[in-house]
């Protein structure tokens, strides 16, 4: 039995292919997640990894070995399979390794509903079953049926945001040879449905797992250089790069500047409580100070989580919030069973970029109020212990407010930081953010170097 503690992650599983995941192992995670579900059909999907056809070939093998029928979908982005688990009201798993390097592959499950399995909801009792072994089983296998999902998650994304009526934009897309490529020309473009008001200029569109290009991983600063250099040399209104899966987006002004994921999370949030007055709207941690302040002015009632999707699937569901986002480009939508969508991200800004005359940093602009560091990771024998080291250095300060949602904030009037450990390496990571980039700097400089004098 292979190491699965290398493999079964927080919220899915994931590792490189074959020594850390291969078929025989697929298999008996299909088998394993059939048998747990209780269920009488799992959609499965799949990404462009050269690996993928053969682990979901595998995956389905299991399911169908405990007499549960497979739908499957073929090739599709992380969110179309969350789209299928809703429409179709069954469990549902996706073979990609998201932005992960090409060695890579694993499975994103997700019960019916698209409602989310991490190591509490799921995951730990699959690995179990896993480890233990399935008896077998004694009635008639499943059946396995091949099914077009793709032009039914655009109809619905188009139904939820209208883009037939805006401005006419041209749009530079970044898909990172990876699963945009295929669900951005069938949303966006014309090839499933009527022709929008948008001009995209494709790069990177060839369904490719080896990434040949830059990795699909757009919250890397440097895999967005390609996608600035074109919407500047292309006179584009904006840029998106979507990740391998295209469940996240990042975005681009006219000037090829990189919009701030809360900025986005703002905008879109706006959008929601214009529709629906007084809803709850969930953000993460780390996200800018500006976000619940702009959902209060609006009307809202902003609700702060922990980062992780289980985290903000769960607040959602019990504060029946309209909207979710987290500044790791997750965006989370209660019209799409409070799943997370790059492509619906990237609609409503479209729609609102479309909607006036205003360029894309003046209208993003509007919702970014504070300089932030961005994310700055350290790697640390004893992230805890050092967690707790340097809590207790500002427990004392006068006007200092604490607390440990997720990991250690530190806020004293608009200057804030926080420090949390990663979910699978020793390592801390750490967001400052302030009125003035000056007064962020002194602040990222002074934690950083306790972090380091501890580590020393």
């Amino acid at each position: 039995m292979p190491n699965l503690d290398q493999l079964i992650k927080a919220y899915d599983i994931r590792g490189t292919v074959p020594d850390q995941f291969n078929e025989d192992l697929a298999r008996q995670i299909g088998a394993a997640f059939a048998h747990w579900s209780e269920a009488t059909s799992i959609v499965i999907v799949r990404d462009m990894r050269p690996s993928s056809p053969a682990l979901a070939q595998a995956f389905a093998a299991g399911v169908t070995s405990q007499g549960v029928n497979v739908i499957d979908a073929g090739l599709g982005s992380t969110d179309m399979m969350y789209f299928a688990a809703g429409h179709l009201d069954m469990p549902g798993a996706v073979f990609t390794a998201s932005h992960n390097p090409a060695q890579y592959n694993g499975i994103k499950l997700c019960r019916a509903g698209a409602a989310p399995i991490g190591q509490d909801t799921g995951l730990r009792d699959i690995r179990t079953l896993v480890e233990n072994g399935i008896a077998a089983y004694d009635g008639p296998a499943g059946t396995v049926t091949n099914m077009d999902v793709l032009t039914k998650y655009a109809e619905h994304l188009r139904g939820l945001v209208d883009l037939s009526g805006i401005r006419p934009l041209k749009i530079v897309v970044d898909a990172g040879n990876g699963m945009g490529g295929h669900v951005v020309p069938a949303v966006l473009g014309d090839t499933l449905l009527p022709e929008l008001p948008l001009s995209i200029v494709p790069m990177y569109f060839e369904l490719d797992g080896t990434f040949p290009n830059h990795e699909a991983n757009p919250i890397n600063p440097a895999n967005l250089v390609d996608l600035q250099k074109a919407v500047v040399e292309h006179g584009a209104d904006a840029g998106l790069a979507f990740d391998g899966d295209a469940d996240r987006c990042f975005l681009v002004d006219q000037n090829g500047d990189p919009v701030p994921p809360s900025a986005i999370v703002a905008l879109i949030a706006t959008r929601e409580l214009a529709r629906v007055p007084g809803a709850a709207i969930v953000y993460n941690v780390i996200t800018s100070k500006a976000v619940p302040e702009i959902v209060t002015e609006a009307g809202g009632m902003p609700v702060r989580c922990r980062v992780g999707h289980s985290f903000m699937k769960q607040l959602m569901a019990e504060h029946d919030a309209i909207f979710g986002g987290e500044h790791s480009g997750h965006y989370y939508f209660r019209d799409f069973w409070r799943a997370d969508t790059g492509m619906l991200a990237a609609m409503h800004v479209l729609a609102a970029l479309g909607g006036q005359d205003q360029p894309l940093s003046d209208l993003t602009g509007q919702y970014t109020r504070y300089a932030a560091s961005g994310e700055i990771n350290s790697e640390v024998p004893n992230p805890a212990a050092m967690l707790k080291a340097i809590g207790a250095t500002y427990a004392d300060t006068p006007g200092v407010q604490i607390d440990w949602l997720d990991g250690l904030t530190v806020s004293y009037g608009e200057l804030w930081f926080n420090l949390r450990p990663s979910n699978t390496e020793p390592m801390l990571r750490l967001n400052v953010e302030g009125p003035d980039t000056a007064s962020v700097q002194r602040l990222r400089d002074d934690v950083l170097t306790q972090v380091r004098a501890t580590v020393n």
